[in-house]
């Protein structure tokens, strides 16, 4: 993977995996699809809310969103 964009790509990956297209993914977690696509590509970020709601979304850590860990596992509610 890229690194400079690992984010993304997780993002990307997580949303293919649940067979969802950008606009549904950004109404589920209130985000534009236009915005998905920027996070997708690498040329914007998120606020820290989003990045909650991205995880609680698809049930892993925000760690592994960020690259932190390579470990999915959510431990959240």
């Amino acid at each position: 993977m890229d690194e400079t964009n690992l984010f993304g790509q997780r993002i990307y990956e997580l949303r293919k995996q649940k067979q969802l297209n950008q606009k549904q993914l950004g109404e589920a977690v209130g985000l534009s699809h236009k915005a998905i696509s920027t996070i997708e590509s690498g040329t914007r970020g998120t606020t820290i809310d989003k990045l909650v709601s991205l995880a609680r979304f698809f049930h892993v850590s925000t760690d592994y969103l960020l690259g932190i860990t390579d470990d999915p596992a959510w431990r959240g509610e």
